[in-house]
């Protein structure tokens, strides 16, 4: 039982994912590499959205703000966690640790907002293609990116508070290599009950009510997909969507599999939180190009004009 005269915690001790020196170089390497492409990625894609007229279209626009959030989600975590695996005492401040939080909570949750708002605006195009236009206006799209962003504020500010709150005088050694909220709470000196719901009622705003609403605009999606007389349309229309539900389907169900099933195991959550905090938003930006043609020809036309003696010489 933990004592109630025992001091407060200043600093938190990330036991990480291995303390085998030789797995902890591995995962350093491997980390390091996915790091790199992330930023490169992300920032790439960000950088053919805005060069490129073609590519200024509500769905670009909303592909951008997501590869933001995936870029800074990345940050927030993965700099950190290779410090970490080339020091022998893996130590965070209690401010540091809560900043990691906030940012997690923050970036976390734009992203399944944005995911959201994506299936709505391929719902649109694909089952009401008449009406794109006058529903998907940019002021409609800038509201819509707003709103995605300050929802992941509010759900980071009610997750943290719930957290935060609570007293943490007994151990210090976090079972993780990044401060999320679940693997907190096991160190908390007090009861977490009333916490734990926050958290889950939070889980049902943010992961269960946008899911919601990517299954009923793919479900339209779907059906009219199945009506349309164009194979040609027909596969344009799934080569996009494809692209969105899978990325839906990593990031939501990995999310969901930490934040809604409070009885997985510790384990279990430490390597599903790997998947969507790495994994995740270096797949993002790769899904999106190498199955998108207007990706694929922006960055053709941006490379033909920065390197034309080059691909002359070639041909």
């Amino acid at each position: 039982m933990r004592q109630s005269n025992q001091t407060q915690v200043t600093e938190f001790l990330l036991l990480g994912l291995s303390d085998d020196p030789h797995t902890q170089k591995l995962l350093f390497i491997v980390f390091l590499g996915v790091y790199l492409v992330t930023v490169l990625a992300n920032l790439l894609l960000m950088c053919l959205v805005q060069v490129d007229s073609r590519l200024h279209t509500p769905m670009y626009f909303f592909l951008c703000n997501l590869s933001l959030a995936d870029l800074c989600f990345s940050t927030n975590i993965i700099p950190q966690a290779l410090v970490h695996l080339l020091s022998r005492k893996k130590v965070i401040s209690f401010t540091r640790c809560a900043a990691q939080l906030i940012l997690f909570l923050i970036f976390g949750c734009t992203q399944c907002a944005f995911l959201a708002v994506m299936s709505y605006d391929r719902y649109v195009a694909i089952c009401n293609p008449l009406h794109y236009p006058s529903v998907m206006t940019w002021r409609v799209c800038v509201q819509l990116a707003a709103g995605s962003w300050t929802s992941g504020i509010l759900v980071s500010v009610v997750d943290t508070t719930f957290v935060l709150r609570l007293p943490y005088r007994g151990s210090n050694s976090i079972a993780h290599f990044f401060c999320e909220a679940p693997a907190l709470l096991i160190l908390a000196s007090t009861d977490t009950r009333t916490s734990e719901m926050a958290i889950f009622l939070m889980g049902v705003v943010i992961l269960l009510i946008p899911v919601s609403l990517v299954l009923v605009s793919y479900s339209h999606i779907i059906v009219t997909m199945v009506r349309m007389k164009s194979t040609v349309r027909r596969l344009k229309a799934f080569s996009t969507c494809g692209s969105h539900l899978l990325v839906v389907i990593l990031f939501y169900g990995s999310g969901i599999v930490t934040y809604m099933t409070p009885k997985s195991s510790k384990e279990q959550k430490k390597l599903v939180s790997v998947f969507y905090a790495m994994v995740t938003p270096m797949l993002n930006p790769l899904i999106y190009s190498l199955r998108n043609k207007d990706v694929k020809g922006a960055l053709k036309k941006i490379t033909t004009r920065n390197f034309p003696c080059r691909l002359h010489i070639c041909h």
